[in-house]
């Protein structure tokens, strides 16, 4: 009786769940009802909330049993440098970050363009419901009651030796595709965006500082917090003084508006711009065809002398690929060097907690703004046209693209290709990923795994919901269409006292703390994954310097091909097949240990399922796009890069295919628990 009372009330939880947002952002679709940022801001808290009690606190007690007095990883192997007990509130804020970067907001941006704020919307709310949180947290609590193994080395002794093997290919060239497309990205801002590079310098400054001031000279949390993070903040906020958007004459003879960099910081950022471009006489080293028009670099403009606004990289419709723009990426790999090889409370830790705050308080001023525009705007109509959407609800769902009317047409089908273009916010494979072999070495007591990976969770989805709001209420795409979305938020947030124009350009400077604090882990995971694939058969890989200096040099030369602006969706097919391995591990974890797999079963089919088509779909889609495309594929580095990345979409697709056939084995080998038997002690 009791068995089945629960499943009852699983059930009903469930479609109350499924029915909150349906019947909401459905109605307002339906009814053709203006959808407006205040509406999603209510919508995502309550969902948020109701997912978190209703549902992810039933399977901790129920299925799980976290117990806060069984030895952690972190406690049985401190080492002082992955292997660290760490407070949840740290940690939180610390993995939060960890796991927040592009995804969120790019991802969510483009599925809004492509389909329709409706579609984006439930996917967002749903999938982080039943799926996001679930791969999260569990991935964590498998790590943790495997003595902190990683997701390879738990796959080899769970289903089968080779699934390691395999497992470190996958992730290797995964891990590549993501810092291949994020470096790509950032160096895109960085480049045009002058007043962006002082607040990253200052970040990784205070982060050296805040580990110092944190772990060695034992000082209070709070005080060593406001001194980052306000820090960190001026210098953001000091590199964006002065950056003013002057008038003048566009292309077409009609006015245009160009961002000029006057101000002490992000002048002398211009000049060392213009400097390294002298090394070429001011000519690029080759350009690129961009046929997704999304690369940061085609909206820069300038303002010559005689008040003409014309593209600051763009010629002949082609992206000049100019020295600094590598100088950047090579900024990028010198950050990214420290939070990979310094011990992770030397760099990592601390520079991903002043992240987050900066993260918070993007996420937080903006939902403020969402509210006070829905509330204003019943006095004040701009108001609320302020906040109010401006694109489609929904547009189709067989939708067929091609560039310029040339080639064959890409596939982009609302399924499957909307679960990997929204690559994080409702579920990614980065976060299992370093949630098993990062956050779940520094996990105090199990009991605090729901809070930290589950809670972390659900606050990348405020910031997905965030860059829905952003893209519907200012159109566009990128992350331009992000900030710009972020700056009026911001104005109403703070009653005008922040001018849209500088919230916008904090908004793009948030967007890279977002992002590169990120990037650093990942080259950590990649130099960690070449030293298990490849170091017991060469010793060299071991090294840790080696390892990341190799992973930095193949990920340039991923970015130099120019093939970046065609990764994304590839990148998140790669990541949610990643997902779906992970819950493939957990749910084989559940079963052999005479768990309920049920919750985690389900949504890794899903997933599974979803991901290996899309990703052919996506390998389809470089074909189409770049080598039937005349346009493009006269550009000899489109194609080579092209070529490359279809050979990647077809090795991750084999390498999945062969885990889960050893998968099938290993469920059959293993018994089945009973329909609602409560989970055996924690013994393991």
């Amino acid at each position: 009786m009791n068995a089945t009372r629960t499943g009852m009330n699983i059930t009903t939880t469930i479609i109350v769940l499924v029915l909150i947002p349906v019947l909401v952002a459905g109605g307002f679709a339906v009814l053709g009802l203006p959808m407006n940022a205040a509406v999603v801001a209510i919508l995502g808290a309550v969902m948020i909330y109701l997912a978190y009690n209703w549902y992810a606190r039933r399977i901790d007690r129920d299925v799980i049993n976290a117990d806060e007095k069984k030895q952690t990883p972190a406690k049985m192997y401190m080492d002082g440098v992955d292997f660290m007990p760490t407070s949840r509130n740290v940690l939180y804020g610390y993995h939060f970050k960890s796991i927040a970067a592009a995804g969120p907001i790019v991802g969510v941006i483009t599925a809004t363009n492509i389909w329709g704020w409706l579609p984006a919307i439930l996917w967002l709310i749903i999938g982080v419901t039943f799926i996001g949180w679930a791969s999260d947290y569990s991935a964590i609590m498998v790590a943790v009651r495997n003595e902190g193994n990683s997701l390879s080395a738990i796959a080899h002794r769970l289903i089968a030796p080779r699934t390691r093997l395999i497992l470190f290919v996958f992730i290797f060239f995964y891990l590549l595709l993501i810092a291949g497309a994020f470096v790509g990205i950032l160096a895109g801002i960085l480049d045009p965006r002058a007043d962006v590079p002082f607040g990253i310098l200052m970040l990784a400054v205070m982060g050296l500082l805040m580990g110092q001031m944190l772990y060695k000279w034992k000082m209070d949390l709070i005080v060593v917090t406001l001194i980052c993070v306000l820090v960190t903040l001026a210098a953001m906020m000091l590199g964006a003084w002065n950056a003013t958007p002057k008038q003048g004459t566009g292309a077409d003879g009609k006015p245009a508006t160009a961002l000029v960099f006057e101000g002490p910081i992000n002048g002398a950022v211009v000049a060392l711009g213009n400097g390294i471009n002298t090394l070429t006489g001011g000519k690029p080293l080759y350009t690129v065809v961009d046929p997704t028009r999304a690369d940061p670099r085609l909206a820069a403009t300038v303002l010559t002398a005689d008040g003409k606004v014309v593209p600051k990289y763009v010629v002949s419709g082609q992206i000049m690929m100019l020295p600094s723009f590598i100088f950047w990426a090579l900024f990028l790999f010198v950050f990214s060097y420290l939070g990979a090889n310094l011990p992770i409370w030397r760099f990592a830790q601390p520079v991903n907690y002043i992240g987050f705050w900066i993260t918070l308080l993007t996420i937080g001023l903006s939902a403020v703004g969402a509210l006070l525009g829905g509330v204003l705007g019943i006095f004040n109509p701009d108001t609320l046209k302020a906040v109010t959407f401006q694109t489609s609800a929904f547009k189709d769902f067989f939708v067929m693209q091609t560039v310029q009317g040339q080639g064959a047409p890409a596939l982009q089908w609302l399924w499957p290709m909307l679960f990997v273009t929204i690559a994080c916010g409702a579920i990614s494979g980065w976060h299992a990923l370093f949630g098993s072999v990062g956050t779940a070495r520094q996990l105090e007591y199990e009991t605090d795994a729901l809070p930290v990976g589950g809670g972390a969770m659900f606050s990348e989805n405020t910031l997905a919901l965030l860059s829905l709001v952003a893209v519907s209420i200012a159109g566009g795409a990128g992350a331009g269409a992000f900030a710009a979305g972020v700056g009026r938020l911001l104005n109403l947030a703070t009653f005008g006292l922040v001018p849209v124009a500088y919230g916008t350009a904090l908004g793009f400077g948030a967007f890279v703390v977002i992002v590169l604090t990120v990037v650093q882990l990942v080259f950590r995971l990649m130099r960690v994954t070449l030293g298990e694939w490849l170091g017991e058969r060469w010793v060299v890989f071991k090294n840790a310097n080696v390892a990341t200096i190799l992973s930095m040099v193949l990920t340039l030369l991923l970015v130099l091909t120019g093939t970046w602006i065609y990764l994304w969706q590839l990148f998140g097919a790669a990541n949610q097949l990643m997902a779906a391995l992970s819950l493939l591990i957990v749910t084989l974890w559940l079963r052999q240990t005479k768990r309920n797999p049920s919750y985690a079963l389900f949504p890794m089919l899903f997933m599974y399922i979803t991901t290996m088509v899309a990703t052919l779909f996506t390998a389809w889609n470089l074909y189409a796009s770049i080598l039937s495309n005349p346009a493009v594929s006269s550009q000899p580095i489109n194609v080579i890069g092209a070529v490359a990345m279809i050979a990647v979409a077809l090795l991750l697709f084999v390498a999945a295919a062969l885990i889960g056939l050893d998968g099938w084995r290993a469920w059959n080998k293993y018994g089945a628990a009973p329909v609602g038997a409560p989970a055996p002690k924690p013994a393991e």
